[in-house]
């Protein structure tokens, strides 16, 4: 099994958000067509539904890639990746005109910790997990 590292790394990488975005945009079609939830998040929603999930691949094969020089925690490695989506989230929000409430900006200084620490959590646990399921570990 020592054959396609790179696909296999990406292959776990892409699997936690996956997951996770087919429960949120269930929840969201749920209260947006069934309770008539008021938020018409259509135009923004591709930036997660792609991006995310690709990124979180590439960002697994760059920790394998660099794994042998840098001896750094996925979990440390997966915490940095709120640093890269969150300024493009906020780019495409700008760019597609789409209002953020203000409770977001409110809300920042609380979210942005808890952030890094589910992104800490998914890739120690989930990652890692998934990263010695296919023998990367």
């Amino acid at each position: 099994m020592n054959q396609h590292t790179y696909i296999r790394a990406y292959l776990a990488g892409i699997a936690v958000p996956t997951v996770v975005l087919l429960g949120v945009m269930t929840g969201y079609c749920v209260l947006r067509y069934v309770y008539n939830f008021p938020v018409p998040v259509e135009r923004v929603i591709v930036f997660p539904m792609a991006v995310v999930p690709n990124l979180w691949g590439l960002w697994n094969v760059a920790f394998i890639a660099l794994r042998s020089r840098w001896q750094l925690n996925i979990g440390l490695h997966g915490a940095l990746l709120p640093f890269l989506l969150a300024p493009l989230g906020f780019l495409v929000a700008g760019l597609l005109n789409f209002p953020l409430p203000v409770i977001v900006a409110r809300a920042l200084p609380i979210l942005a910790p808890v952030a890094l620490i589910v992104y800490y959590l998914a890739w120690k646990y989930l990652v890692g997990f998934l990263n010695r399921v296919v023998a990367l570990a």
